[in-house]
C-alpha cells in the first residue's frame, strides 16, 4: 500500500508540474480570447481529452520504440532529466508560458488551437512523454500501472478545471501570483530532473566500469 502510494504522489507531482496547467493559463486565456464561454470550455476539453490519450499511447508503446531503436530506458531518463531541468529552469524564471506561442501564431491556430497548439505541444510535450514512458517502466504490477493511468486523469481533469476557470483564477492570483506559483513548480520540476538524471546515469556508469 505505501509503494502504491509513494508512487501515485510522485506520478501526480510530476504530470502536474510538467504540464503546468497554471503557468500555461495565461497562453490560452490570449488564445482563446475572441471565443465565447461556451467555446472556451469546448476548447479546454477537447485539449485535454487528446492530451490524455496521446500520453496513454506513447506510456504503453514506449517499450516498443525502445525495442525498435535500441534505446535503453536509462538512455531516456538522462535525456529526460535533461529536458525537466531545462523546463524547470524556465518556469523558475517565469517565462515558460510566453516563449511557447508567437502572438503571430495565434490567429493562424485559432481554427483548430484545441489539437495544436494547446493539447500538442503546451499541454502533451515531451517532457510528460517522456515521464509517462519512465514511469511506466517503473510500473511493474498492474496496480502501480493504473494508479498511473489514475493519476494521469486527474491531473487532466484538474488542467480542465484550471482552463475552465481561468478568468477567475488569473484575477485572483495577479501577475505576481501566477509569477511565485510557476517559480515553485519550476523548482520541483528541477529537483525531480536530478533525480531521472543520477538515476539514469548510475546503471550505465556502473556496467561500464564492469566492462
Amino acid at each position: 500500500m505505501n509503494e502504491l502510494i509513494t508512487f501515485a504522489l510522485l506520478s501526480f507531482t510530476s504530470f502536474f508540474t510538467l504540464i503546468n496547467p497554471l503557468g500555461s493559463m495565461p497562453v490560452f486565456l490570449t488564445m482563446t480570447a475572441d471565443l465565447d464561454q461556451s467555446h472556451r470550455v469546448k476548447t479546454a476539453k477537447k485539449a485535454t481529452l487528446v492530451s490524455f490519450f496521446v500520453i496513454v499511447a506513447f506510456a504503453f508503446s514506449g517499450q516498443l520504440l525502445f525495442k525498435f531503436f535500441g534505446i535503453s530506458v536509462n538512455s531516456l531518463r538522462i535525456v529526460g532529466g535533461a529536458i525537466f531541468f531545462i523546463m524547470g529552469m524556465d518556469m523558475l524564471q517565469a517565462r515558460l508560458g510566453k516563449v511557447k506561442i508567437k502572438d503571430s501564431e495565434i490567429k493562424t491556430y485559432v481554427n483548430d488551437i484545441s489539437i495544436t497548439p494547446l493539447a500538442i505541444p503546451m499541454i502533451c510535450g515531451p517532457g510528460a512523454i517522456t515521464n509517462a514512458i519512465v514511469l511506466m517502466e517503473d510500473a511493474t504490477t498492474i496496480g502501480l500501472k493504473a494508479v498511473l493511468i489514475l493519476m494521469l486523469l486527474m491531473v487532466m481533469i484538474l488542467t480542465y478545471l484550471i482552463y475552465y476557470s481561468s478568468s477567475r483564477i488569473i484575477k485572483f492570483l495577479g501577475e505576481t501570483g501566477n509569477n511565485v506559483m510557476m517559480r515553485l513548480m519550476g523548482l520541483i520540476v528541477m529537483v525531480i530532473a536530478v533525480e531521472f538524471f543520477f538515476s539514469g546515469l548510475k546503471p550505465i556508469v556502473l556496467d561500464m566500469l564492469g566492462k
